[in-house]
């Protein structure tokens, strides 16, 4: 997903999770004195958390707002929830957060907060009912295309709930066999999460369990997701974080290839609003609108589509690691 509207990734601003303060430290904040000390740069809104009443803490000294705040550090519930331009669920959906990730919440108003996404610093409200801060720092992460949760540590008792790909669970014990994960709302198979210190995944069998899946503009979980969604989340299994939008992953991921070099598993192609990544060196995998789904299908295809009027079809091809 792009949006072509915005200038570039402000790839100087700290990481997301840097500022996060607890709020009894808010009365000292609130005594400090910020100076600007040259000229406002240019920024992209959709991750410099800034609003025309208040800020980041983070950003004082670097941007004017009437208030500085320090965020606070939610959880989204098992859920998810829909990360949104405007508080109202009528409003454009910008992104995902996936259950067990965070948010930092910098405003609330209602049934709604506003803040970014702890994983990527994407800007945006999410609905107050969806998050909490109770929820305890996730351990593992799921690998598969769904992970079923059962009530007890055995594939024979009720399932009572389910995990897309991406979701970050905490997990509190294993099991006396050994094959199942006890986590806050039952056991899950061993095989279906890893530790997130231990991310090594093949990012392409990943995005192949996918195919299928609905195309979902703004997600990025097993469930549904749009194209960069998948590639963010397929990188983030194989250990690479990557940023939210087509055009920023074009711009900071990866290296570019050379016009003689030839496509291999893995590689990333970027197009006018879209990416995908490579199967091998014909095959794309991406989440697309045409086919409203995950496909995997001949690059060729994919770039005969655009009309013949595209300036240039293919933007870049780009290789991770």
């Amino acid at each position: 997903m792009t949006h072509s509207t915005r200038s570039a990734a402000d790839a100087s601003r700290a990481d997301a999770v840097s500022g996060l303060q607890d709020p009894a430290d808010s009365g000292a904040i609130a005594q400090q004195r910020f100076v600007l000390s040259g000229p406002v740069a240019d920024y992209d809104p959709r991750v410099t958390p800034i609003r025309g009443d208040l800020a980041d803490i983070a950003l004082a000294g670097r941007f004017f707002a009437p208030h500085y705040v320090a965020p606070q550090l939610y959880r989204a519930l098992g859920a998810g929830a829909m990360l949104r331009k405007a508080g109202s669920d009528d409003a454009e959906a910008v992104s995902q957060i996936l259950p067990g990730e965070g948010f930092a919440l910098l405003d609330s108003t209602g049934e709604w907060g506003w803040g970014y996404c702890s994983h990527d610093g994407y800007c945006g409200y999410v609905r107050l009912d969806a998050i909490t801060r109770a929820a305890p720092e996730p351990t593992h992460i799921v690998h598969v295309r769904r992970a079923l949760v059962f009530a007890e540590p055995s594939i024979k008792t009720q399932m009572v709930a389910a995990y897309p790909m991406g979701a970050r669970l905490a997990v509190e014990s294993a099991s006396e066999c050994g094959k199942f994960l006890k986590v806050d709302s039952g056991w899950i198979s061993v095989r279906h999460a890893i530790a997130l210190d231990a991310r090594d995944c093949d990012p392409v069998d990943r995005a192949l369990q996918l195919v299928g899946a609905p195309y979902l503009w703004g997600g990025r979980g097993g469930d549904a997701l749009d194209c960069s969604g998948l590639v963010q989340l397929v990188l983030a299994l194989a250990g690479h974080d990557a940023p939210r939008d087509s055009d920023q992953q074009r711009s900071s991921l990866g290296r570019a290839l050379a016009d003689d070099e030839a496509l291999q598993r893995g590689d990333l192609i970027f197009f006018p609003g879209h990416v995908g990544i490579m199967m091998d060196g014909d095959t794309l995998v991406h989440a697309n609108a045409f086919w409203m789904q995950v496909v995997a299908e001949p690059l060729a295809d994919v770039i005969a589509r655009f009309p013949e009027e595209t300036p240039q079809s293919v933007l870049a091809r780009k290789r991770i690691g």
